[in-house]
Order: structure tokens, then sequence, then C-alpha cells
């Protein structure tokens, strides 16, 4: 009895992702802050795919403790796949973004993504057949005007994950982290990251994933032995890529 863990499930790519790790017949542990759309999934998938047990767990993750809180609670879990999702964008210039807005994507996105993944190394990076998976963004590796500040998160979650994948393999440990790195895809993100009650896609966006293509990446890159997931920005063409950024071994 292994565990799939997805943080940010009740929606958009996580939500998708459960579907397809679900599918594999991995059992699942999905975390989000809205309890009832976790349940929705959960009793979705307990319809389609019976034999699959979905353990479902709300928080709020950009309130740090939280994520100190349900890591101690998934330790009766033994867990072969975490999921970091969770994450939310901006869009405003430096100058003009809110300050309480950016202050809580800075501990979703940068600092409850470090200390869940710290946790799971630690545990878990002697295990075969072990990943953690950390979600990016095409603006992890590519400046996107007026989402800097968004796209500055991103870069420290590509730069961390690529590092740690190459500190696992200098250590010979057995886990692997990787990257996923979408492009535009139509999900809430829009809606939150424009502070906006709807955003329509089509024919606002020229080009985007659904969040179901995005989770048959998710699957492509959790198959392989690469390190990066990255969308193309021009051509939106799907790429596995060893790691992007330059490394250093450390001399000391």
């Amino acid at each position: 009895m292994k565990y799939t863990v997805i943080t940010g499930a009740s929606s958009g790519i996580g939500y998708e992702t459960a579907l397809a790790f679900a599918s594999r017949g991995k059992n699942l542990i999905l975390v989000a802050r809205r309890k009832e759309q976790l349940e929705e999934l959960q009793s979705k998938i307990a319809r389609i795919h019976p034999n699959v047990e979905v353990v479902i767990q709300t928080a709020d993750l950009s309130v740090i403790e939280n994520t100190y809180t349900l890591y101690e609670s998934l330790q009766g879990y033994p867990i072969e796949t975490w999921i970091n999702n969770a994450g939310f964008g901006n869009f405003a210039s430096v100058a003009e973004q809110d300050l309480n807005k950016i202050t809580t994507m800075l501990h979703l996105n940068i600092e409850a993504l470090t200390i869940l993944s710290s946790l799971f190394v630690r545990d878990y990076s002697t295990i075969e057949g072990t990943q953690l998976i950390n979600v990016s963004s095409g603006g992890g590796y590519t400046i996107v005007g007026n989402a800097v500040t968004y796209c500055a998160t991103k870069f420290y979650v590509s730069a961390f994950t690529e590092g740690l994948s190459h500190e696992l393999k200098s250590q010979g440990a057995p886990m692997q982290a990787k990257v996923l790195a979408p492009a535009a895809t139509e999900t809430e993100f829009a809606k939150r990251a424009f502070d906006v009650t709807d955003f329509e896609y089509h024919g606002v966006v020229r080009k985007f994933h659904t969040a179901k293509e995005m989770a048959g990446f998710m699957l492509d890159l959790y198959d392989s032995n690469h390190v990066v997931g990255l969308v193309n920005g021009l051509t939106y063409e799907f790429e596995l890529r060893d790691a992007v950024f330059n490394h250093v071994e450390s001399t000391r």
C-alpha cells in the first residue's frame, strides 16, 4: 500500500493528475484548502476506480506551520511519489503588486514547497522507486513581462528541483527529483493571477493546454528518467529534457 501525494488537488492540474494516477491504480493522498471539492474528487475516483484508496487532507499550505502539520499527519502512510502542485500566480508590475498577495504567494510557491520537499527527501531518498515532482512553469525558465515576481518564484522551484536532482544523483540515492514546467493551461490560475471572478481562455489566450493534457505530460515525466518536463513556449510541444540550468559540483 504505497501512496502518491498531490497538493493543490482540488482543481486544475492537481485534479486531473489525481485522476491520471488513479487510472494507474495508485493510491492517493489529496491535499487542498477546499474540502468540498476534495470530497467530490474522492467520490468520483471511488466510482471509476473502486480499488484505489483516496485519502483527503485539507490544509492551507501558505501558512507554513500547516506544512509541518500535514507532513506529520502522513507518517503512517508509505509514500512513493510526492507532487508539489499547489501554487498560484500574479500579474502586476513590481511597483503596483499587492504585497499581501505576494507574501502569501512566496509562502506557498517557495517556502511550503521547500519544506515539504526537504522532509520527503529526508525520509525517502534511499527508497527505490520514489519520486518528487515539483510543478514550476514556463515562467520558471523565461521571465514573463508583468509577472516578474511570480516568475521569480518559479525560477526558484526549477533551480531548487534541478539542484536537488544533481544532489541525489551525486549521493547515489535512488529517488528521482523532477520538475514539470507548464505553459498556459486552462485552469483557475488566470482568475487568481488577475484577481477576477471569471476568465475565458478561448479567444483570449492564443495557445494553451487543458489540465487533462497537462496531467498526461505529468505521467510522461513520471515514466521517464528525465529531470525536466517543459512545454515549449513557442510551439507548445512538450519536451522531456535533462537539467536545463548550469550546475557546478561543490569543491568542498
